[in-house]
């Protein structure tokens, strides 16, 4: 519903413009000052509320069409969009002495002053509320919905308010599209390169048991002496002796001709563990 604002009782006057009257009342002291940044290094706005005060009183809503009912708000303080005029408003820049300043860059904090505001409500403001009409004693209230819903007394017209916030809608549509599709990516990303390592160490396992089946074989083909003499075999080619040590595992596992084949970087066949540098090994 629509209408103007008109006082219950008594109306409350500004502070500092003549004749200006209205229904609600806040003034404001916010601080403003420059706050150095450690990261960025650089002076920063910096902005803070000091000082706050909202004064109301009770008023109506009078429709613009005849005949209609007039309709008493309830707690307006609670409306998501209350419109109130900026009446006042003055800075006062803070005054400095060159021990201040020197005091200040070292804190890393320069103060720039206080802004002082007064906003207002004013009797015969046009106003559009939004929330729960109750009947009270043949009085018709305006109040907040029960059930949770907004509650809005607004400047603006119906139909601006309500395309106002089909438009906040839209955007929280597109930005859940957009970080759902952004979290799917993600999601499918670390999933391929989950799959792929599993797939690698799948393929890794499945080589580890084709060489040890093939020794396996080769040990039960090869006679006892033969056997004695495939212990000191390399483990890669199986036929030159076994003729370096890796460290820092210790293996003793391949010869030099191996070694040098390995690819970077070099690995030890057994343990897979990274090769630092390696010892020749005589037999004797």
């Amino acid at each position: 519903l629509s209408g103007v604002v008109r006082s219950v009782k008594e109306t409350l006057s500004s502070q500092f413009v003549e004749n200006c009257k209205g229904v609600v009342q806040r003034l404001t002291l916010q601080e403003h000052k420059m706050v150095w940044n450690r990261t960025t290094h650089l002076w920063n706005d910096y902005e803070k509320i000091i000082h706050q005060r909202t004064n109301t009183t009770p008023f109506d809503l009078v429709p613009q069409e005849e005949g209609a009912g007039v309709i008493r708000v309830m707690k307006p303080l609670d409306a998501a969009e209350l419109s109130l005029e900026t009446v006042y408003e003055k800075f006062h820049p803070s005054v400095q002495s060159f021990t201040d300043v020197i005091g200040h860059y070292i804190s890393g904090e320069r103060p720039k002053g206080i802004q002082e505001t007064e906003q207002m409500l004013k009797v015969g403001t046009a106003l559009t509320g939004v929330g729960e009409l109750v009947l009270d004693n043949a009085t018709i209230k305006l109040q907040p919905p029960k059930q949770g819903m907004p509650y809005y007394l607004s400047g603006v017209d119906f139909d601006s308010l309500l395309q106002k916030q089909e438009s906040n809608v839209r955007f929280w549509k597109i930005l859940t599209v957009v970080f759902g599709f952004a979290t799917c990516a993600v999601l499918f990303f670390i999933l391929r390169k989950q799959y792929r390592h599993h797939r690698e160490r799948r393929h890794l396992k499945q080589m580890q048991d084709e060489f040890r089946q093939a020794q396996e074989r080769l040990m039960r083909e090869m006679n006892v002496e033969g056997g004695e003499t495939f212990k000191n075999a390399c483990v890669v080619c199986l036929s030159n002796t076994k003729s370096c040590v890796f460290l820092e595992c210790g293996h003793v596992c391949s010869c030099n001709e191996c070694y040098r084949a390995l690819p970077e970087p070099k690995r030890c066949p057994i343990c897979r563990q990274a090769i630092s540098r390696v010892v020749s090994l005589y037999n004797s």
